[in-house]
């Protein structure tokens, strides 16, 4: 048997998902058959963790929706209290495949947190207009606060190693968008090294998104101001035990 440390914890948040959720789960299960499953239900009306449980994921209840930062962080939480090491990110839509994890985790050898990146070469996802401008203009601020070269900077799929599972699992984000961009400043700072993978976005499975296209904008536009101030605070902040 697989020691909790050498195993993968893989955190699916999760917000009324029960048309895809059990399929999820029963992929990560065949396509990595050691891993741990987490679904974080953020506060789901339908049968989300029902469905996830007959799965065979463990779950984890929020009483109320809090957003995919606030399910992460108690995801991450749950990683570091029990001893994980290596922790993946990954949608409960179906859009992440999850035969991508292991090239993610395969990563973690020489960085600290590695992003599914849907714009690096493979795959067909695309998107347009204002928000593809707003989105390469966060990959180029955060390439540069990273030191390395990162085209998707707002990925929800995601690999991480003990430093950042350590730091997110204080410091993670929770206000939309934030959860994606801010995360990634925060270990940058941290003296964590990120690297990206090129990954293909599948359909969604079922459900619809939680964010339409303008609130995504309003969103994204937030972000900067957010990405501004995460710039200008101390790193010293972002340490272990520090305050926020």
């Amino acid at each position: 048997m697989l020691r909790r440390s050498d195993q993968i914890l893989v955190i699916m948040p999760a917000y009324n998902e029960e048309a895809s959720v059990a399929e999820v789960v029963r992929e990560v299960r065949v396509a990595m058959p050691e891993a741990v499953c987490l679904v974080v239900d953020d506060g789901s009306q339908d049968g989300t963790s029902q469905l996830a449980s007959l799965a065979g994921a463990i779950v984890l209840e929020l009483p109320f929706n809090v957003g995919v930062g606030g399910a992460v962080r108690l995801g991450l939480r749950y990683a570091r209290d029990n001893g994980f090491s290596r922790v993946v990110q990954l949608d409960a839509d179906g859009q992440h495949d999850p035969r991508s994890i292991e090239g993610l985790v395969h990563e973690l050898h020489q960085a600290d947190l590695v992003i599914g990146a849907r714009f690096a070469g493979v795959g067909e996802y695309q998107v347009s207009g204002p928000r593809r401008w707003a989105m390469k203009l966060l990959a180029l601020i955060v390439s540069r606060v990273a030191s390395s070269t990162l085209t998707d900077t707002t990925s929800g799929f995601k690999a991480l190693g003990p430093r950042s599972i350590e730091i997110l699992a204080e410091h993670y984000p929770a206000e939309y968008l934030g959860d994606t961009v801010e995360a990634l400043v925060i270990v940058a700072r941290s003296g964590c090294r990120i690297v990206q993978v090129p990954v293909e976005m599948r359909v969604r499975q079922g459900g619809v998104p939680s964010q339409g296209p303008f609130t995504s904008m309003i969103h994204l536009s937030r972000l900067f101001v957010a990405l501004v101030f995460a710039l200008l605070r101390p790193s010293s902040v972002y340490a272990v035990g520090g305050s926020q």
